[in-house]
Parts: structure tokens; C-alpha cells; sequence
């Protein structure tokens, strides 16, 4: 199954953006759609909902809650079970599909490379590389076992949506400032130095043909109400 409950979030990222989308969505609604050209009231929270016990999605179920379908590129010819878990999606106005990863400290975007078996591996590996070539990132690179490997397979997927089968979607990268108890960044000039050193360890050029689809947002964590 590609719906997974969640349960409330008492820390760190998924916490905030629980709270931001089901409490106070206008506040995150008007970071991205300043970049989207879209009213910021036109953004149609899908997940993580509490009326749908916090649920994220991933596999055809991201599919699915968004209500689209891959016509001309397939998801499963491209990826592999047990693909991205998207910590939100959405959609904005007029039909703008929002994917997003959202983090709170910088821990967050490192990690390991993939854990994928002999049987999946070539899929990731070829479709990885599908990606740096389109973006004219460093070849040389092996993103499937960079410790930004999650960046990495964020972006092959809204290369997939976007490029392989036409679809308006769009990487949203949520950025939370001042969680202090998870020692994560006060600045927006402190994200983007680490932002930045993601991009050059992937080999990712500073302009590249899906920079217009990414939108970062930054939410001061001190601007959403807690209950």
C-alpha cells in the first residue's frame, strides 16, 4: 500500500508541517505561490491531512491522490516500488501539482545512497542518470549512492512528471526557520549555503531546464500557531 498514516508529530519538520498545512495554510500558501504566479488562497491541501490520519503517499497511491495518470512515461518503468514517501502534496491553482519535501535542520539533507536490491537497482541507476543528463549535471557522480540521494530522486521524479509526460508539476522545498530544538538553521542565508553545497556535491549546474519547477519556501516556525 502507498498511503501511510502518520501519527502527530511532536518534533522536527513533519511536526511543522502538519501544523502549517492543517492549521494555517494561508501562511505556507503565500511562500509558494508568490513563486507560482497563482493565488495564494488557490492551493488545495491533499496531504498530510488530519482528517486523513496524516497520511503520506508514495508509489501509485502519490498517483492517485493527486488524480493524475503517466500516459506516456509509466512509473513503475521508471522507478521501483518504495519510491519517494512526499511529505505534502497539493495542488494549486489552475492545476499545478505540488510535490514537497520539507526539512528543518540540515541533518535532513544528507543520508545515505540507495538501499535497493540487485532487482531494483538498474531502474534507479538508469533513471538517475536519465536526469543528470537532462540537467547537464557531472556524469562522474553516482547519485544513486550520494548522501543526497534523496535530493537526487526528487528531482527524478519531477523529471518524470514534468518532462517524460508533460504534466504542470512542481518540486516544492520547504525550508523551516528557527527550530531551535532540532538546531536547525535561523537564516535563510544559512539554508542556502547548505543548499548549496547539496547541488555541487550532485554536480548540478546553477541554472539547469527544471530550476523554473523548484520552488524553495522558507516558514519562520515562529509564525505558526501551535494548539
Amino acid at each position: 500500500m502507498g498511503r501511510h498514516p502518520q501519527n502527530p508529530a511532536y518534533a522536527g519538520s513533519q511536526l511543522w508541517l502538519q501544523t502549517v498545512v492543517n492549521e494555517c495554510p494561508l501562511l505556507l500558501n503565500r511562500k509558494i505561490c508568490r513563486r507560482l504566479e497563482s493565488p495564494p488562497g488557490q492551493i488545495q491541501w491533499l496531504s498530510p491531512l488530519e482528517n486523513d490520519s496524516y497520511s503520506e503517499y508514495r508509489d501509485e497511491a502519490f498517483l492517485d491522490r493527486l488524480e493524475i495518470r503517466l500516459s506516456k512515461s509509466t512509473l513503475s518503468s521508471f522507478w521501483p516500488n518504495r519510491g519517494p514517501q512526499w511529505d505534502a502534496l497539493g495542488r494549486a491553482y489552475p492545476g499545478k501539482l505540488l510535490l514537497v519535501e520539507a526539512k528543518s535542520h540540515t541533518n535532513e539533507l544528507r543520508g545515505t545512497g540507495t538501499s535497493a536490491g540487485d532487482s531494483s537497482r538498474p531502474l534507479i541507476e538508469r533513471s538517475l542518470r536519465d536526469t543528470q543528463e537532462f540537467l547537464r549535471a557531472g556524469q562522474s557522480i553516482d547519485w544513486a549512492q550520494s548522501r543526497y540521494f534523496q535530493y537526487a530522486n526528487r528531482l527524478a521524479h519531477l523529471y518524470l512528471l514534468r518532462v517524460l509526460n508533460g504534466l504542470p508539476a512542481y518540486l516544492v522545498m520547504l525550508y523551516f526557520l528557527n527550530d531551535e530544538e532540532m538546531g536547525g538553521p535561523s537564516t535563510v542565508a544559512e539554508w542556502e549555503n547548505a543548499i548549496t553545497a547539496e547541488t555541487k556535491a550532485l554536480g548540478i549546474p546553477r541554472r539547469h531546464q527544471l530550476d523554473s519547477y523548484i520552488v524553495p519556501a522558507f516558514v519562520d516556525i515562529r509564525d505558526i500557531p501551535v494548539k
